[in-house]
């Protein structure tokens, strides 16, 4: 539920001992917070005066904590800023409370206006953050101001259990939730009303001038939302799934899901629809996969600028589920460094796409980063001497400097024909966004004959793997040794949160030789392991880098493929001419305290099964 600091006591079971004897009850007064810091030697004597003297001109509606926090004060003997979340977690160590920040993920928002109003939160500078079969958790400002708890007990039968929060935190939570479950349950009643017709009733609002009624409006501050807390979140993706009973609503974040929030069916359909009319999809096709996108503007407090989201639906037995993946724009403009490329894997993959004519290959799973790397690559590559063309299904992100083609089946033009039609346009550069099919491969291979630089993707375990997926797609030997000029494979591997990650004694460089052999790590090991704390929501993670394997061609290599394919062969041959496996990859940035032993072994192919 929430993460309480390391240095925070033991959870109080009550509000019992939560009001120690040794503290009268009522408000905080910032005369006695000041003086409860000098007493504890956390400030020095001159700047408690020096406050003193300035806070007692004059009085403030400011939390004395945030007050106090505003001022300026440094811990004596430390020189760290005593700011609002540093003077509250003090405060709760001093009365025996525990300090706990607020994790928006996992706070059950819908439950919390069913413990008390948001009228009955703010006098009390209270919020509900957990409602279990015998306990309700509490986030209070004012943790000696507890004569209300008998009140909440009585009414939700359940024992109060208070914890300590900043103030900030708290008013600002409090105003998102209670909002929040107010507008789901407007929504809720619409639906309730008239659930077959709010899809044509959205559509119909959204196209007319007229005003929208409190339920509609509802729906569209929940989608609002929506957005403006998976910006927040850093999440990648947004899924809306329908279940039997109710929605979930999910975000995946550094590559794992969490459960953001559940609504009713009615409230998911009509969010669905919502979303769709953006997206400028049919809105009453609910039978049949559709794809559309939508473009937005991060919240200033983010950092601002234009977010791209790329929506698909999919039918399923409760409904239509739907996918929003969130596409950064700045993602293109990173560089090798900050894409994760190692030295000698940034140095191989620029040789290779300073080539005249070829196929460079990108290979991984979905979610690997593969479209990432794609972009970043064709936008230094896209400069006013060169024409680039993609054809995709569908387009990622919209790039001003490329000529963007949508893959549309019910027209008859896919992969093939669109890249047929793309080599009558002069290109100097194409993208092909995956090879499926023979089709789409021969066409590929007839530009690259042709002096045309061509990328693409496949999906294989590793990069020599490319070259036995093309042959089983029926790509003569010949045409592989004689167009594809490189491949690389990639894997998205979390990287250790820099606030909490730990000394790994455990990892030595014999632990890490003996996951990566028959190779050897040079260099020194200095390896770190995941921990857990509030900034990375215990998940000892935050954030993620790339792994890369990158395979160059050589006249070896390809007297590998032809005449005949011997692939342990082709393999071998890689490993000579200077092949670092992804798992060896991996193990390198173990070594340099970037990710973790357990992760490298999660995301990487074993190297038993290479060959």
């Amino acid at each position: 539920m929430l993460s309480a600091a390391r240095s925070a006591p033991r959870p109080v079971a009550s509000t019992g001992s939560a009001t120690p004897a040794a503290h009268r009850p009522g408000r905080l007064a910032w005369a006695q917070l000041l003086e409860w810091l000098r007493s504890d030697g956390w400030v020095s004597a001159e700047d408690a005066a020096r406050v003193h003297q300035r806070f007692g001109a004059g009085d403030s509606r400011l939390h004395p904590l945030v007050r106090l926090g505003g001022a300026g004060l440094v811990r004596a003997g430390h020189g760290t800023p005593l700011d609002a979340e540093a003077l509250t977690a003090w405060l709760a160590a001093r009365i025996g409370m525990p300090y706990l920040r607020i994790d928006p993920l996992r706070v059950e928002v819908g439950r919390v206006a069913d413990v008390m109003s948001a009228q009955y939160a703010q006098l009390r500078a209270a919020l509900p953050i957990a409602v279990g079969a015998g306990e309700v958790t509490i986030a209070t400002a004012e943790p000696l101001d507890v004569a209300w708890v008998p009140e909440i007990e009585a009414h939700t039968r359940r024992r109060v259990r208070l914890v300590l929060a900043s103030p900030d935190e708290l008013r600002r939570y409090t105003t998102e939730f209670y909002a929040l479950a107010k507008s789901v349950r407007a929504a809720a009643r619409s639906g309730e009303v008239a659930p077959a017709a709010s899809f044509e009733q959205l559509v119909e609002l959204g196209r007319s001038n007229k005003q929208l009624d409190a339920n509609d409006q509802g729906v569209v501050q929940v989608v609002d939302w929506l957005w403006q807390y998976a910006f927040e979140q850093r999440a990648s993706d947004i899924h809306l799934e329908p279940r039997r009973e109710i929605g979930a609503i999910r975000f995946r974040i550094d590559g794992v899901l969490h459960t953001v929030y559940q609504v009713p069916l009615a409230v998911m359909a009509a969010m669905t629809s919502r979303i769709k009319l953006l997206g400028r999809m049919d809105v009453v096709e609910k039978r049949r996969p559709l794809d559309g996108r939508i473009k937005t503007v991060r919240p200033a407090r983010e950092g601002g600028g234009e977010v791209e989201m790329r929506l698909s639906t999919l039918p399923t037995a409760f409904g239509e589920k739907m996918v929003m993946r969130i596409f950064d724009p700045e993602a293109a403009l990173k560089s090798l460094d900050a894409l994760g490329f190692g030295a000698h894997e940034g140095a191989g993959w620029e040789r290779l796409i300073r080539h005249a004519h070829g196929i460079v290959l990108v290979t991984g799973p979905t979610g690997s980063g593969k479209t990432t790397t794609l972009y970043s690559t064709l936008k230094r590559l896209a400069t006013d001497e060169v024409n680039v063309c993609t054809i995709e299904d569908p387009i990622e992100m919209i790039e001003p400097a490329f000529n963007q083609t949508q893959v549309q089946p019910a027209l008859e033009l896919g992969f093939a024909e669109g890249l047929r039609a793309l080599m009558r346009q002069d290109p100097d550069i194409i993208m092909v966004g995956e090879i499926r099919d023979l089709a789409t491969a021969e066409m590929a291979i007839q530009a690259a004959l042709t002096g045309h630089l061509v990328f693409s993707t496949l999906h294989t375990n590793d990069a020599v793997g490319a070259v036995t997926r093309l042959a089983d797609l029926g790509v003569p030997g010949y045409l592989v040794s004689a167009t594809v000029i490189g491949v690389l494979a990639q894997r998205l591997a979390r990287t250790l949160c820099p606030a909490c990650k730990a000394r790994d004694e455990a990892t030595t460089r014999q632990t890490l030789d003996e996951i990566v052999r028959p190779w050897r790590l040079a260099g020194g090991v200095r390896a770190y392991k995941p921990v857990g704390c509030l900034e990375c929501r215990n998940t000892g993670y935050r954030g993620r880098a790339g792994l890369y394997e990158l395979f160059v061609m050589s006249e070896a290599a390809r007297q590998a493929i032809h005449p005949v394919l011997d692939a342990a062969a082709l393999r071998r041959q890689a490993m000579k001419d200077g092949l670092r496996p992804l798992r060896l990859a991996g193990a390198m940035k173990v070594a340099e305290g970037q990710t973790s032993v357990d992760e490298v072994l999660r995301s990487t192919p074993s190297l038993d099964m290479r060959g």
